[in-house]
Formats: C-alpha cells, structure tokens, sequence
C-alpha cells in the first residue's frame, strides 16, 4: 500500500467517523438479521475502561459456542512480571467450542510501560478494605467485579527463584515463587453454598499435567499453599491479593501462576501457557482456534495530524518536521500487534500520547512501545528551514531512511553455559560468575555490523572500541562500578547500537554470594 493509498483509507475513516454512526446502525441490525443461528451462537466483547489515560485497562470476553465455566486470566498485575501479561495477551484472541474466558492481559499498563512493579501501591495489595483512592484502586473495582462473574481465577505472576517444600539453596526454598502454583488454603467450604473446594487437588491435577510437558525436572511446578488466613503464615500481607478476595469474598478457586524469573522470557511464557490450558482443561473450557503469534514487535507506520490539518503517515525512523508551538496528534499506531501500544513524545505529555493533543516545544522524538519495549521511533525537527514547513507552515516528512534491525535474542555464556535472553531482559547472577556475550542476533540485518558494550566493562585498554563480544569477564573483579545503573554494582546495562544509535539493551543483575 503507498503513502496515498494510506491517507485515503484514513481519511475515509475519518470522515466515516463523523457521519456514519446511523449507517452503522443500519449495517448492524442487518447483520444480526442475516447472521446464521450456529454464528451467532460465539460471541466476544471488547470493554475499554479509563480510556485515554495512563492506565487504560482492556477486557476481552469469549464466549463459546456451547455454555460452560467461565475462567478470568490476570495478567499485567505486576508490571516487571513480562511472563504473565505476554502469555494472557495470546487469549484474547482465542475461540471456544466450549466455555468462556475472561481475559485482562494488562492490569496494570502504566506499571507494565514503565517496567516497575508498581506506580503508587502494590496493585495485588489492594483488594482488601482500602480508603486510598488512586488509579490503582479505580482497576481493582473493575477486576473485583469480573470476579463476581467468573467460576476460577488464574493470576499470572512471573516470581523469584524456585519454589521447593524444604530448602535446597537461596534460591530453591519455601520463601521463593517461581514454578509454583499458588492457593491461599488446601480446601475451602462456601459458607453460602455448603460447597467444599478442593484448591489443592485441582491444582496438583493440573500440575501432573503440566510436567509431563516440561523437559527440565528442575523447571517443573509445585504446589504452593501459602495458608494465608493462619495466624502463623508467613505469607499474611496476601490477605489483600486478588486470590485471597475470589476465595474468601466470592467463593471461588483462585491461583498464582508463578514462572520464574530465572528463566528466559521464552519458557516463561511457554509455561504460562502450560499451565492455563491445563486449568482450562480441568473446568472443561474447550479451545477452538487459538491465537498465537510470536513475531518481533516492529512499527510499521502512525498516522499524525498537525494543527488539526489532514493528517500524514509517518513511517518509522522517519522525521517529522514542524513549527515550533505546532500541535500534533498522533491518532493511529500501525504495527504487527495490536494490544499493549503508546506512543511516547518525549518531554512532552505523559508516557502515552495516543489520541492527544501535544503541543512541540523543541526537537524531539515519538518513540512507540508495545508494553515497556520500543519497537520504532520517529524524530521531529523544529523549526526546520525546509520551504515546506517556512512558507506553508504545514508538516514535512523525510524520505524513509533503512529499517534498524530487530533484536531477536542474545547469546550470552554464564559460568560456560549458554544461555539466550529477548532484549530489555535481565540476566541473575552472582557475583563472581564469569559472563561472556556470544553474539547478538537480528532479523534483519548482519549482526557483525552492531556494537555490543557492556557498559563498565572494558576489554581491551589499549583500544576500547566499546565492542565486547568474546571477552569471558569476571562479575567480581572486572567491572567498573561507577558505570552501573544503581552506582553500587548491582545492575549493569548490555547496550546495542547499530549506525550508533541504541537499538536494545539486555540487564546484567549482580546479587551477593549467599553466606554460609
């Protein structure tokens, strides 16, 4: 499709906009009039809540052809935890012979954007009586109620290390969370109803099957009874989790899905996925055609109006030229995925300016994310002496200039094991480990064109061309800690440049030996 072909599309859009609310009403009663019994019989929603904010919140119902049990997927609770909103998102798009599903793939999008595991408070603290009123409190209402109209609830978690019943090391221990799955309590009677729920039996049926698809025994799940209402738990602060209210408050089974973070993002969601269906399984929630699409995340395209004039396509890594105190709207993200997109300005507006008027106070840059990763960006000139902008003071765009390549994975050597990472990962390990970066891969593109630094490391001291592929460096010894994120050693960024400019970065997270 070219340029034009685009604005026509958009403009008719646009224009569809403003007249066609009668005709789509029109087109709606007739469709349902024509529909087929057995069509009909499948349908779907798509709720937006708090739209336009930082924290828009989507929903996505499915409901299958025949009746059944209704499961909620959680995701996104926790925005640092990429396992779980990246796993439910692949639901939304699903089909159902049998059952329903309610999927949140992004609980908490500011969190998620930001790659923080909160903003003001622990959105998973928030269910119990609380008197704060914030953005998070505003979402725990709305995930309360999908609560209500659910049968089981499944909170996706990505946690820390390995769960194990007795311990094994710091990080395969009854404190930690990672491949477990979680219930407040090994069976509950219903006060209302005189029904007994078996939490732990459920679970332990879905985790025998979720292992006989795992190839790692070291990675395979556990039941994890946190006995949340004992007086003698030490997990008592999930009280006011998401599970603990379904159970206690509503009646229904509840679980923490944890994958752990240890594990590359991956398996993290792959396990996620393990684990979903096999509860949809055992409340005999039948798939139909699911939807699964593991591309790289790549902008293609936005759609910006300056000063309320037709808008442009803007395709990434061009440049936008504008006036100084030009407004702009940014009223379309075109990309290769659809959920979980903003579109940042950078020094100007908030962390998503889709659909927001902005106005440009100096040169700067849209960069557009899907959750905290950016897939693309797009520069603005201010106050450019193109004639264009000087004499029509209107908008002039670049020709397209080559696609930066993706970043696909990273090679990395841990004490002599490989290991591959997705980009903004972060890597666990401990201090004095050897690490060595193996290569980067990129689609697409030649990898040996890219500059992979490890920022506060430095090979070769004759001649540091910042290139640190190959060297096998000791985390103890070799590191510069002025260089790291924290100033104390404890997080070091990878940084990937290609035609020297930044294209992703991997973490390098440095924790203590344990003591003995």
């Amino acid at each position: 499709m070219t340029q034009k072909d685009r604005l026509v599309k958009i403009m008719t859009r646009d224009v569809w906009k403003d007249n066609g609310r009668l005709i789509f009403a029109a087109i709606i009663i007739l469709f349902f009039c024509f529909l087929p019994l057995d069509a009909g019989a499948q349908k779907r929603s798509h709720s937006v809540f708090f739209e336009g904010s930082d924290y828009e919140l989507h929903v996505y119902r499915i409901y299958g052809k025949q009746p059944g049990k209704t499961l909620l997927l959680i995701g996104g609770i926790q925005g640092d935890e990429p396992g779980g909103f990246l796993s439910a998102d692949h639901y939304a798009d699903i089909s159902l012979a049998k059952g329903n599903l309610i999927v949140v793939p992004r609980a908490n999008f500011q969190s998620i954007v930001l790659n923080q595991r909160k903003i003001n408070e622990d959105m998973n603290r928030k269910f119990a009586d609380d008197r704060k009123r914030n953005y998070e409190s505003k979402i725990v209402s709305i995930l309360k109620q999908l609560i209500v109209e659910s049968d089981c609830l499944l909170n996706l978690h990505d946690g820390s290390g390995f769960f194990s019943e007795t311990w094994e090391g710091p990080e395969r221990n009854p404190l930690r969370y990672g491949q477990s799955i979680i219930a407040d309590s090994e069976t509950y009677v219903n006060a209302k109803t005189g029904e007994t729920i078996q939490l732990g039996d459920l679970a332990r049926s879905a985790i025998g099957r979720i292992n006989t698809q795992i190839e790692f025994p070291q990675h395979h799940f556990r039941f994890n009874n946190h006995r949340t209402s004992d007086d003698d738990s030490p997990h008592r602060e999930q009280r006011k989790s998401a599970t603990f209210y379904a159970l206690y408050t509503c009646g229904i089974p509840a679980y923490g899905i944890e994958t752990s973070k240890s594990l590359p993002l991956e398996l993290k969601v792959r396990y996620h996925y393990l684990a979903i269906n096999a509860f949809m399984e055992r409340l005999e929630i039948i798939p139909d055609i699911p939807g699964v699409n593991l591309k790289p995340p790549k902008l293609r395209y936005l759609v910006i109006s300056i000063n309320d004039k037709l808008p442009v396509v803007v395709e990434g890594e061009q440049i936008l030229y504008v006036n100084a105190d030009d407004t702009i709207m940014i009223s379309h993200i075109e990309a290769n995925y659809e959920r979980g997109l903003t579109a940042d300005i950078i020094n100007h507006g908030s962390i998503s300016d889709l659909r927001k008027k902005v106005i440009i106070t100096r040169p700067t840059e849209i960069v557009v994310r899907r959750d905290y990763l950016p897939i693309g960006s797009i520069q603005i000139a201010v106050g450019d002496n193109r004639e264009v902008v000087a004499k029509a003071k209107a908008v002039a765009v670049s020709p397209p200039r080559p696609a930066a390549p993706a970043i696909t994975q990273y090679r990395v050597r841990i004490n002599g094991k490989e290991r591959t990472f997705q980009n903004n990962e972060h890597v666990p390990v401990v201090k004095g480990d050897t690490f060595e970066i193996v290569d980067v891969a990129v689609d697409p593109g030649d990898a040996s064109l890219l500059q992979v630094n490890f920022k506060g490391y430095v090979g070769n001291l004759q001649n540091n061309t910042g290139e640190d592929r190959g060297y096998v460096i000791d985390t103890g010894k070799d590191l510069w800690q002025r260089y790291s994120l924290d100033k104390k050693g404890k997080i070091y960024p990878i940084v990937v440049k290609y035609d020297d400019k930044p294209i992703g970065e991997l973490f390098v997270d440095i924790k203590a030996p344990a003591s003995r």
